[in-house]
């Protein structure tokens, strides 16, 4: 059996001002940072004779390869975003880069999640991607209107009560 997998589904090619800056930041410090310093801590465990059993080159070889697959994806992901930095026209609405707070028709507890792009997400600072059930759910609703969104628990009904565009962004 071969290790061919299909291609994963990439989401949508949108992201912030400040999404692309981390992903281009990434990029940089990994090609001029952490690379020299794996490719130089691989030829030093390399001159150490066999290769077979050095745990040291197999680990920096395997160090580079993660390296090299996230260069690799980040350069060509980087050229598909399209990067959002303007509000929209309506801004009562909900649509990407929105700050939302929502509130749970069941138990009346209240949330804030930021709707950004999928290379940008981050349950930490409640950064949910477009492609998420929740955000899809709450697209081009307004304050105060209901919607239901299936998510892992089951269908959840919600209240929108905010919408933002000038937060952090």
């Amino acid at each position: 059996m071969g290790r061919w997998r299909p291609p994963a589904a990439h989401g949508t090619a949108l992201v912030t001002r400040a999404g692309h800056a981390r992903l281009k930041a990434e990029l940089d410090e990994l090609w001029r940072v952490r690379r020299p310093e794996v490719v130089k801590a691989l030829a030093a465990a390399a001159a150490e004779g066999d290769r077979s059993e050095n745990a040291e080159y197999t680990y920096r070889k395997k160090q580079l390869g993660e390296i090299d697959r996230r260069v690799r994806y980040l350069s060509k992901r980087l050229q598909v975003l399209r990067v959002v930095d303007t509000a929209p026209t309506d801004r009562d609405a909900v649509f990407f880069g929105a700050t939302v707070e929502v509130e749970s028709v069941a138990n009346g507890e209240v949330s804030r999640y930021r709707i950004v792009g999928p290379d940008e997400t981050d349950a930490r600072l409640g950064h949910i991607s477009i492609d998420s059930p929740l955000a899809r759910a709450m697209l081009k609703k307004r304050v105060d209107e209901e919607f239901e969104a299936a998510l892992p628990g089951g269908a959840t009904r919600f209240t929108i009560l905010a919408v933002d565009y000038d937060g952090d962004g």
